[in-house]
Order: C-alpha cells, then structure tokens, then sequence
C-alpha cells in the first residue's frame, strides 16, 4: 500500500481550468495503475481517467475526453489531472487511486485498494 494526498482543488467558473496533484508516499514501484475518480453528492463514485504506469496509456470517460489530461511524473510519484473547459456537472470529490493488480487493467474501481482523502472541485455557471 501507499499513501496517497491530494492537492490542487478549488471553486472555479465554467469554462475554466483547475489542476489537481496526487503525491504518493511509499513504495510507488509494485504500482500497475493509477487513476482518478469523483463523487457528486447523490451520486456513485465513477471513474474519471486511469494510467498503466509502466507503459503510460490512459483512458477517460466519455464525458471529459478531449477536456481532462492525465499523467505522470518520470519518478511515477506524482500522478496529475488537467482540468479544461469545466462545466458544472464536473462538480464533485475527486480521489486518487492507486492498483497493485492487473485487474485495473479491466478499469474496475474495486481493483484500486489505495485511496487519498480527496480533493473538492466546485465549477459554478
């Protein structure tokens, strides 16, 4: 397990941009992905976009691609969320997650079992 904090949420305008910061604590190198999900309040958790660490591929829902960008740091210790163009509906907790199984590959949630404490974004119209 590692730990995970977040950091880089805050209140923005639609149409504007935000970039949230996940540093992981521990040992980073058993990490197969990483990935971002949210929580708007009434709602279920979903996943927002996910990276195999090793090889460096992502995926996205379908409702922020072409607007959120995931990545990376060379040391894979750092994993960041680029936020474009919000729009309210992006309102929401959002937590970083790291996997240690090949299940994420799946893009399942239950195969993240490090979590970070979240982070709020707030996008008003």
């Amino acid at each position: 397990q590692v730990q995970l904090v977040e950091s880089g949420g805050g209140s923005v305008q639609s149409g504007g941009s935000l970039r949230l910061s996940c540093a992981a604590f521990g040992y980073t190198g058993s990490i197969i992905c990483m990935g971002w999900f949210r929580q708007a309040p009434g709602k279920q958790r979903e996943g927002v976009a996910s990276i195999y660490t090793d090889v460096g591929s992502t995926r996205y829902v379908d409702s922020v691609k072409g607007r959120f960008t995931i990545s990376q740091n060379n040391a894979k210790s750092t994993l960041y969320l680029q936020m474009t163009s919000l729009k309210p509906e992006d309102t929401a907790t959002y937590y970083c997650a790291a996997s240690f199984s090949n299940d994420c590959y799946s893009g399942s949630q239950f195969a993240y079992t490090s979590w970070g404490q979240g982070t709020q974004v707030t996008v008003s119209s």
